[in-house]
Formats: C-alpha cells, structure tokens, sequence
C-alpha cells in the first residue's frame, strides 16, 4: 500500500461525550483510540498534514453538544494538536460528513494538492463511514483505517438491532466492496507511512 507524502489524516470526532456509556452503549474495536493516536503520531513525525474534525451537535441532549464537557476532544487528541511539523486544520460541523463543516475541507484539501485521506474517529458507520464515501465521490483515493474506529449498537426498523460490530462489518464491507474507499488496518497503514 501506498501512503503519500502528503497524505491527510482525517481525525473524525474523538470527542470526550463518546465516553458516557450510558447514552450510547457497548462500544467495540477497544484498541482504536491507541490506533488513532498512532496515526496522529506517524503522520505528525513525518510532517504529513492532519485535520481534526469535530461535531458540535445542534441536539439540547446529546453528548457532544456545544458548551457541554463532552463536546471536547479527547484529552490524547487535545495533547497532539499543534505539535505536527505540517498543515493542520479544524473542522466543526453539526452533520456526518466532514465535508460539510466549516472550513470547507474539499476547498482546504485541493489547496493543499492533496489527492489522498486517511479516515480514522468515531462513529464507523456515521461520520467516518460518510466521511470516506464523501471523499470516495469527490475523488479522492481513500483509506478508511477500520481498526482506529468505533462505534455502538443500533436499533433500526422493524425491531431490528445491530451490534457494533455488525455495523463496522456492514461499513467495512459497503466502503471496500462499494468502491469508497480502501478498508485496512493501522499496522498496515503505519508501516506504509514511517
């Protein structure tokens, strides 16, 4: 696999309110915030640019609410910002895709001359897996690192219930099978990149 040298990582909401347990439920991949600080680690050594994104949710009960505790980033993430030797951005956004937050990130991308992002945060199958399809529809070639997210059980119609890591297979598979992105994992990506 290929890592640019000027490839961005794409850190999507590692914000504190996904700790409360209590409002989201059981989480799967427990390795991932180790995995995301890994890649902010690699991609910061080597100078590569790193854009962090953060959802400041318009809901008055959500975790991730602005001016609540929760809408901050993780204290790993919060420790890692500003420390890179290249470009760093932050995005805020109300919605999934990182697309649609303020700076516009396609505009930042393409004056970076950036043709590849690696997708890395929370939630997979909200706004990392809409991350990645936006960038997969915009062009760019995507790496969706599957083990430096995670996410949480879910009900939908029909009294159906998914696991967390049912909804991360769905995105594994949707994202490579789909042609959005390539899903792999971040020893893969780790060693493309040092």
């Amino acid at each position: 696999m290929d890592i640019a040298e000027n490839a961005v990582l794409v850190v999507v909401d590692v914000q504190k309110g996904f700790e409360e347990e209590d409002y989201w439920g059981t989480r799967n991949h427990p390795e991932a915030d180790d995995n995301i600080a890994a890649l902010i680690d690699v991609w910061q050594t080597t100078g590569r640019p790193v854009v962090f994104v953060r959802h400041d949710s318009v809901k008055p009960d959500s975790p991730l609410r602005v001016g609540y505790e929760g809408n901050g980033f993780k204290d790993y993430v919060e420790r890692r910002r500003g420390r890179g030797a290249g470009a760093e951005l932050l995005v805020t956004k109300s919605v999934n895709s990182a697309f649609l937050g303020a700076p516009d990130l396609h505009a930042w991308l393409t004056a970076e001359g950036a043709g590849q992002i690696v997708v890395a945060g929370i939630q997979t199958n909200m706004c990392a897996e809409t991350t990645a399809r936006m960038g997969g529809n915009l062009g760019y070639d995507v790496v969706f690192a599957f083990d430096a997210t995670y996410t949480f059980g879910l009900e939908g119609p029909f009294g159906w219930r998914l696991s967390a890591e049912e909804l991360a297979r769905a995105t594994a598979v949707s994202l490579h099978g789909g042609g959005f992105a390539r899903v792999v994992t971040t020893k893969e990506i780790v060693a493309a990149a040092a």
